[in-house]
């Protein structure tokens, strides 16, 4: 397998009782009532206002994957509003969640973090474990790698011994051998050179043995096997040329050559990128976006000559192919447009979609996650674009259906705020695509507030209309405002020349005019007052809410600031130590220099109110950025709990892993908005029908900063 998604297996052409679909009883699996997401589900309602402890709550259900034999699951659940990870036998008449792992014991073991896991045969679970740590002077991740044996309940280290920087790279899985591929460092060579490049090594999960199957290679950074566990290509990228080659040999037996050499000065993804080695030799399926937007192809490894054009979407680029269970053929396609979407090539995976999922639960509503490997029995995630939803499981072999769990077991399959794509024309005449929630207690009114939030990144992710893991969108729309989520110039899957147009304009300029325009479109159609305006974002998306409080201030009522890049010429110091020094260069293109668009080197002057927070364990913007714009700000003469408010959270990482974390930012959000922003104001139609408490989690949170005057 190379870059393809393998939620799928190889499939055969088999019947399925589609006239018997319908939902069966099955035990949701909890943990106990103290254990789930605290209270009883909530009937929503029209007078129903879901709180935000509810919606930001880390999701009860989620990461759902079915062992080869489709006898058992594997999901992450939560415990205490953290996540725990568990076993479900589907074989046992009520089945109980067998919890494997915890988020809580490895942190507190030494900082570590789970970060994946898959099934090893039917009897084991691998999971990863992630430390951040001083790698030859510079922070990185440490993975490491243990093996679970459900049967017994013990856990091993696999191949922790002399392991370097990373083993827990797996590149191959054989599930009949109970055996598997992995890429690690291997600091038992004499040579430094060695030490720094990754081996291959085959790993016997039950008794942990491993021996070497491919030596280090001085350029290669990343090792790639086919469906039969053979080592054919190597990458390799030079963080400060910029330099990225790939290295390829047709068979064991052959020698590997650069095939490729590409220096992507654009950040946008040129080049040829292998997916899934095929039967045929040197041939393979790939992606491309020689043509503007990216396809998959056909191609000539040893050549790197493409061949035929398979799949395209027009005016999106595509997400990469779906391979099968042999690694040497594809089953379908993934790309986004305004939603998640998989084409289906496998003929029975096709006709599950489009003659039992697509009539039971909604068009495009139900997403194959996980199947066994004969693909009789899977995993659906099932959810419309204003629901948390759920996972089930499907039996084709009796057309059953069967509940696994919910997103939000508060919740469960309610539905919310609506939320759909909107276009609009930015000021200089681009298209842009946007994703709006309408909050659905004032269905009808006009001339309401808005709150955007902007996504992280920038250039590469997007937002999408489906629930995020998060549900900010729905958390605000529930306060009563409109939210809008655009995709401004820079923003990945709408093509190379996307990207491009946000990088040459630089941070903080043309792609911030694209967030005040949207605010003009919204207000030209009668949707929203655009002197009601409020702005939050999480990482880029921080960083672009401390921009608009500096540069516009007379747009925006407040901003809330998350996890944000606040002075650009650090950062990018920080970065070439991390990405190196041509990787280091993402950050902005077009800027007259970066000080000109860093929020923190231009305090002075008027701001909107900021609300700024940061988590103390973030692994990707470090915590100097905040103090250095809370720094700036009292030394521009603002005031602490009127110009602005910070809040630190000790325990919260870039991703946001627990409740705690997620609802404290929720209740920041609302509390700084209901100061400068309300969400009703007498003048509105419906202000008599307005909430007469803030949110509980709100009110929490402006106690604690000191917010008063809501």
């Amino acid at each position: 397998m190379l870059k393809s998604k393998n939620l799928f297996r190889s499939v055969s052409a088999l019947a399925f009782g589609i006239a018997g679909v319908g939902l069966l009883p099955f035990v949701t699996p909890t943990l106990s009532a103290q254990e789930e997401a605290t209270g009883d589900e909530i009937v929503v309602t029209a007078d129903t206002i879901v709180p935000l402890s509810v919606i930001g709550a880390i999701p009860n259900t989620q990461q759902v994957s079915l062992s080869p034999n489709g006898d058992r699951l594997a999901l992450t659940m939560n415990r205490d509003g953290e996540e725990v990870y568990a076993v479900l036998d589907l074989s046992d008449k009520d089945p109980q969640p067998k919890i494997f792992a915890s988020a809580g014991e490895f942190r507190n073991a030494g900082d570590r973090t789970v970060g994946s896991y898959r099934w090893i045969g039917n009897d084991h679970i691998v999971f990863q474990l992630v430390s951040r740590e001083n790698i030859f002077g510079q922070r990185g991740d440490i993975g490491r790698l243990v093996g679970y044996n459900v049967d017994t309940g013990k856990a091993q280290p696999l191949v922790w011994r002399d392991s370097g920087g990373n083993a827990s790279r797996i590149l191959y899985v054989d599930n009949d051998k109970g055996e598997f591929l992995l890429e690690r460092t291997n600091l038992g060579y004499q040579s430094g050179a060695d030490q720094r490049r990754p081996e291959v090594v085959r790993v016997d999960v039950e008794t942990g043995k491993f021996e070497r199957v491919q030596r280090p290679n001085l350029i290669v950074n990343q090792w790639f096997a086919d469906g039969k566990g053979v080592v054919r290509m190597g990458s390799s990228y030079d963080g400060d040329t910029g330099e990225a080659r790939t290295l390829y040999r047709s068979d064991d037996s052959g020698n590997f050559r650069t095939v490729q050499s590409v220096v992507d000065e654009s950040f946008t993804g040129e080049g040829i990128t292998p997916e899934v080695f095929l039967e045929e030799p040197d041939m393979a399926i790939v992606t491309s976006n020689k043509d503007g937007f990216k396809k998959v192809y056909k191609a000539n490894l040893s050549t790197m000559q493409l061949g035929d054009e398979l799949f395209a979407v027009d005016g999106y680029d595509v997400g990469g192919a779906i391979s099968n269970k042999k690694d040497n053929g594809i089953v379908g396609y993934y790309y986004q447009d305004d939603r998640s979407r998989i084409e289906f090539t496998d003929p029975f995976l096709k006709t599950v979609k489009q003659e039992v999922l697509d009539p039971t639960f909604g068009k495009g509503n139900a997403q194959i996650i996980s199947t066994s490997e004969d693909s009789k029995k899977m995993v659906l995630r099932v959810a419309d674009t204003n629901q948390l939803g759920g996972y089930y499981f499907y039996d084709t072999t009796n057309g059953s259906f069967k509940t696994i769990g919910w997103t939000n077991n508060r919740l469960k399959n309610a539905e919310l705020n609506p939320v759909r794509a909107m276009r609009y024309t930015a000021s200089d005449g681009a298209e842009i695509e946007a994703i709006v929630t309408m909050p659905r207690h004032r269905r009808g009114e006009k001339n309401l507030p808005v709150m955007m939030i902007t996504h992280g990144g920038p250039f590469g992710p997007r937002d999408s209309a489906d629930y995020d893991g998060f549900g900010w969108n729905q958390a605000m729309a529930e306060q009563g405002y409109v939210v809008v989520q655009p995709n401004y110039r820079g923003s990945g899957g709408y093509g190379a020349e996307w990207i491009k147009m946000g990088r040459n304009d630089g941070f903080g300029l043309r792609m911030q005019d694209d967030l005040n325009d949207a605010i003009d479109a919204l207000a030209q159609n009668g949707i929203i007052d655009p002197n009601r305006a409020c702005m939050m974002g999480w990482s880029y998306g921080g960083y672009a809410a401390a921009r608009a409080a500096q540069r516009d201030p007379d747009r925006w009522k407040c901003t809330i600031a998350g996890a944000g890049v606040y002075d650009l010429g650090l950062m990018k110091r920080y970065d070439t130590g991390y990405l190196g020094k041509f990787g280091s260069n993402y950050l902005a293109k077009g800027a007259v220099d970066l000080d000109t668009v860093s929020p923190a080197e231009n305090a002075d002057g008027r701001w909107a109110p900021i609300a700024i927070v940061q988590g103390m364990r973030d692994e990707r913007v470090p915590p100097e950025q905040a103090h250095a714009l809370v720094g700036a700000l009292k030394s521009a003469g603002k005031v602490a709990g009127k110009d602005f408010v910070y809040l630190e959270q000790p325990m919260n990482t870039h991703h946001l892993p627990y409740t705690k974390n997620r609802v404290e930012w929720l209740g920041t959000a609302t509390a700084w908005a209901a100061k400068w922003n309300p969400a009703y104001i007498p003048s509105d139609a419906d202000y008599a029908d307005r909430p007469k408490k803030l949110d509980p989690a709100a009110q929490e949170m402006a106690k604690r900063l000191s917010i008063s005057g809501i």
